[in-house]
This record gives structure tokens, C-alpha cells and sequence, in this order.
């Protein structure tokens, strides 16, 4: 393997921009009077919109990243069952919660538990098991806290009720979620890594493979799929985050390091082009059914994003240009399980914003001071160490 350094902090800033935008999107979504192209493009258009691009590039992130978090504890001398235990944990972990978020959807108005204060626990329940807990903590307080956050999460699955179509059902996956998909793509992904030693002649015939599983899914030649890959539009973004990290990483060793922006410039521009290539013969561009278009197209904006973070984060030195969103970097889980507190905390008080906030550009402005606040927010949870680690 290619030695990384520790921490590219243009992979951070760049993660912090994805999670600033994914709680602006999210909140804006319930702003009424905005442009269309703001929100979600509809499942049955063939067109995408400034919120269908914020989740590829955080899978895309995923994936940059993933050679980071292995190679260092390569280096540290773990073993490879050490690290497949690390990636298996840790993929539960983000299924897990992705499981739980996914049922919020059906759950029943008549549950022995109001959905808001039922969201708030199980969010409670994340937190308590999965918190960094300091080293220095008594190992036995740990675990207490621990414990009382799975004990939490089984009794809100046990409490819980939902309704389809007029039927009473318990929980169970529709779809995984946000949390969840990213869960299964790390997983598969990660193990491919690890397997393959991040060699790219092994890396690059996969991600081949998955773009021709997603092509072949959206042109009905390919009828039967493997679970989790699905379509593999998924398994296509990470281990495309793989791959640039790995060419960064090879381009690096070899001292060539003024190739990366013709490098990563080009294959960001194909990439786009591509998708509109593919575009008329495969459902169109659609992020609700993951089309190869859209993935192409996605894939090519966040690599040309990670190249300007690169030149101005990594070699131009403008971290503090960031500042202010830093800790949706370092504590991105946190922070995008916050707006489930204040939402649902919101609902169960029944406050609301004045009404000049619901509507049109003051809207937009709340949804974007809400995004700043609750990063804030974050921050100062970093500094007391309330921060989650998966």
C-alpha cells in the first residue's frame, strides 16, 4: 500500500461543506416558495436538483477517506481480523441506525409513544452507545452508560408501532436509509480494500464492475442483483472516493504531485460527460432511482470540489476560511444527528417559527442560520468530548 498522511484536511473541509449543505437541504425541503431546483428532483423526472447532489458526494467522501482509517491502523501493527472487526463494527453501527430512522417513516400516530419523543430517545440511545467516551473514564461508568443506551434503543424497538396502509406493522427495512446505505457500502468496500491491499489494478476492474452493474441494473440487461450491492450505485461512489485517494496517494510516492490537477480535472469533466452520455439509455438522471447518469454526474462535481479543496485548503493553507464549519468535519456524525433533536424536540414543545420564516428567502436564510447554529452547537460538544465515534 501506498503511504497517506495522516489527515488530508481538504477531505475535511470538504465533508464539512457536504454536511452543511445536507441539514440546509433537509431543513429547507419544508420552506415553502422555493425554486425547484433547490429540492429534490421527482422520481419520475428526468432531471436533478442542488439537494440530489449532497448524498453521492458524502458517499464519495466515504470513500476518500476509507484508506486514511485503515492505513493508519496498519501502521499502528493491527492485525487484519482487528480491522475486519473494526469495519464490521462499525458498519452495524451506522445500519443499525439507519434501521431505526427508516421506520420513523410508517410509525403509527396511535403507538403507546408519540413519534417526536420516540425519535428523541432512540437519538438519546445512539449517543450513549455509541459516544467517545475519554480513556480516562472509569471502564465500568463506560459501560454503564453503554448498556443503558442499548437497554434504551430495545425497549423503543419493543414500544414501537407502525402502520402500512391501515396495518399494524413492527419495524423493518423498506429501504435502509441514509445512515444504512452508507453502512452496507462502507462494509462492502472496505472489505475490498483490505483484501485487495488498496492495489488499483485490483481497485479499478471493481469499480468498473460496479458502474456496469449500475448501467446494466437502468438498461434492463442485468435483471438479478447481489444484496447489499443492489444497483451498486452506492458501492460505485466509495470506491470511487477509493480510487482518488489512492492515485493521490500513488502520485505522491512518486513525487509527481503537479499531475493531480490535469489528473483529477479530467476525470472529473468525463465523468460528468459520461453521465449525460448514458443519459437516454438508462432512465434518464434520477437520485431517487440512482440512474448511472446521476451517479456519473455527481461524481464528477464532488471530485472537482475535492480538487479546489485541495488547492485551497492543502496547498494554499486556507483552513480558517472554514472555521466556522469545522466541526461538521471531525464530528460529522453529530451533526447529522442533531437536527433530529431539534426537530423532534420542536414538535414535542410545539414551537414553531414565525411565520415569516416559513416562506420564500427568509426561509432559505433560517434553514442556513439553523445549519450554522447547529454546527456551533457541535462544536462546543468537541470541546467537552460529547462527540460520536463509529
Amino acid at each position: 500500500m501506498q503511504q497517506l498522511p495522516k489527515r488530508l484536511l481538504s477531505i475535511d473541509v470538504l465533508r464539512a461543506i457536504t454536511m452543511l449543505l445536507m441539514i440546509f437541504v433537509n431543513d429547507a425541503s419544508g420552506v415553502r416558495d422555493t425554486p425547484d431546483w433547490l429540492d429534490h428532483a421527482k422520481i419520475t423526472e428526468d432531471s436533478m436538483g442542488f439537494a440530489d447532489t449532497i448524498f453521492p458526494a458524502f458517499l464519495l467522501i466515504v470513500g476518500l477517506s476509507l484508506p486514511f482509517a485503515i492505513k493508519n491502523r496498519l501502521s499502528k501493527g493491527n492485525s487484519f481480523i482487528s480491522i475486519l472487526i473494526y469495519i464490521i463494527t462499525r458498519s452495524a453501527a451506522l445500519i443499525i441506525m439507519g434501521f431505526f430512522h427508516v421506520s420513523m417513516e410508517v410509525y403509527s400516530p396511535t403507538a403507546t409513544l408519540s413519534k417526536p419523543l420516540w425519535a428523541v430517545l432512540i437519538t438519546l440511545a445512539f449517543f450513549l452507545i455509541w459516544l467517545d467516551y475519554p480513556e480516562t473514564m472509569n471502564r465500568f461508568k463506560r459501560y454503564t452508560f453503554s448498556g443503558i443506551g442499548v437497554a434504551l434503543l430495545i425497549t423503543m424497538a419493543v414500544l414501537y408501532k407502525g402502520e402500512d396502509n391501515g396495518i399494524t406493522v413492527w419495524m423493518r427495512p423498506s429501504w435502509w436509509g441514509i445512515l444504512g446505505i452508507i453502512g452496507w457500502a462502507y462494509l462492502t468496500c472496505a472489505i475490498i480494500y483490505l483484501l485487495s491491499k488498496g492495489k488499483l489494478s485490483i481497485l479499478i476492474p471493481v469499480l468498473v464492475v460496479f458502474a456496469a452493474i449500475n448501467i446494466g441494473r437502468h438498461t434492463g440487461t442485468l435483471n438479478k442483483t447481489v444484496f447489499p450491492i443492489g444497483d451498486a450505485s452506492s458501492m460505485f461512489l466509495v470506491t470511487a472516493g477509493i480510487v482518488i485517494t489512492e492515485v493521490y496517494a500513488r502520485l505522491v510516492a512518486l513525487g509527481k504531485t503537479q499531475r493531480i490537477w490535469l489528473i483529477f480535472g479530467l476525470a472529473g469533466v468525463l465523468l460528468i460527460a459520461l453521465g449525460f452520455v448514458v443519459r437516454p439509455y438508462a432512465e434518464g438522471i434520477s437520485k431517487i432511482r440512482s440512474t448511472p447518469a446521476w451517479v456519473f454526474i455527481c461524481s464528477g462535481i464532488t471530485l472537482l470540489m475535492f480538487e479546489l479543496m485541495i488547492y485551497l485548503v492543502d496547498v494554499k493553507g486556507k483552513k480558517n476560511w472554514f472555521k466556522w464549519i469545522w466541526p461538521a468535519g471531525t464530528s460529522t456524525l453529530t451533526c447529522y444527528l442533531m437536527p433530529y433533536f431539534q426537530v423532534f424536540l420542536m414538535m414535542m414543545f410545539h414551537i414553531g417559527y414565525p411565520r415569516g420564516f416559513n416562506s420564500g428567502f427568509l426561509g432559505l436564510c433560517r434553514s442556513m442560520a439553523l445549519s450554522f447554529v447547529l454546527i456551533a452547537i457541535v462544536g462546543l460538544m468537541e470541546k467537552k468530548r460529547i462527540r460520536l465515534k463509529v
